[in-house]
């Protein structure tokens, strides 16, 4: 049986706004086990970003309880939300989030910076991680000297770097256009299938395809949580590349 890497119990959460208060999360209850692939849908202002904020350890609920890997997050100061989430959790957004004037081997470095390891150590682990997304060969190259889907890649490597629990990662296609996306889909299930867990905030359903299970929340609630069967984003690839050959 696989282990509960992320447990939530009836979690709220309440916003003041113009004297009034905003219910953005209403008793949300779910589980998701080491190695799932999940999909988080919902129209805006349903309650799915502010469950992907928790869940990333970026805010504290108004009440519930949240445990990520065994700890239990609203019992955690300021600095040790910050090392659990260093340490647990890669971070990959729409826009990159890429420093322009560093190149790849130093964006993905900097979290290792941010968690004190040795130089050497971080440009071996570094030159590591993009190997393993297929950028070795570009880690000079510059945010400006890449490809939309390069540039994603070099987030997903930086999120990889420390070797985390858990990928949460927010729109990681919106910005880019569909075969790339594929790409990128097709890259976060080899990681999948190697074991690691993704939790992937999507408003598109070509994109929630990939994943085993959706998650869809609607008026702050939890309303559908579904096993699916995920669609092969690697052969989706290799069909279009046929496709433009046979064009």
């Amino acid at each position: 049986m696989a282990t509960t890497l992320i447990s939530a119990r009836d979690l709220a959460k309440d916003y003041s706004l113009g004297g009034h208060v905003v219910h953005a999360l209403r008793g949300v209850s779910a589980e998701i086990a080491e190695g799932e692939f999940v999909a988080v849908m919902g129209p805006s202002g349903s309650g799915k970003s502010t469950f992907m904020n928790l869940v990333g350890c970026l805010d504290r609920p108004s009440a519930g309880s949240y445990t990520l890997a065994g700890e239990e997050v609203a019992r955690l100061t300021g600095d040790q939300l910050a090392a659990l989430r260093n340490r647990r959790i890669g971070f990959v957004f729409q826009s990159f989030h890429l420093l322009p004037r560093a190149d790849a081997l130093s964006n993905v470095e900097l979290p290792m910076v941010y968690g004190g390891i040795p130089r050497a150590q971080r440009h071996q682990r570094a030159l590591k991680a993009l190997e393993r997304v297929g950028l070795g060969d570009r880690h000079h190259h510059r945010p400006n000297q890449l490809s939309g889907g390069q540039q994603q890649r070099v987030a997903i490597a930086r999120a990889l770097v420390n070797d985390p629990s858990l990928i949460l990662a927010d729109e990681p296609t919106g910005a880019l256009d569909s075969r790339t996306s594929l790409e990128i889909m097709a890259l976060f299930q080899e990681l999948n299938a190697a074991g690691m867990t993704v939790v992937m905030v999507t408003h598109e359903p070509d994109v929630a395809q990939f994943a085993r299970r959706v998650l869809r929340f609607r008026d702050g609630k939890l309303t559908e949580d579904r096993q699916q069967n995920p669609a092969d984003a690697k052969a989706m690839l290799q069909a279009l590349g046929q496709e433009q050959e046979a064009a």
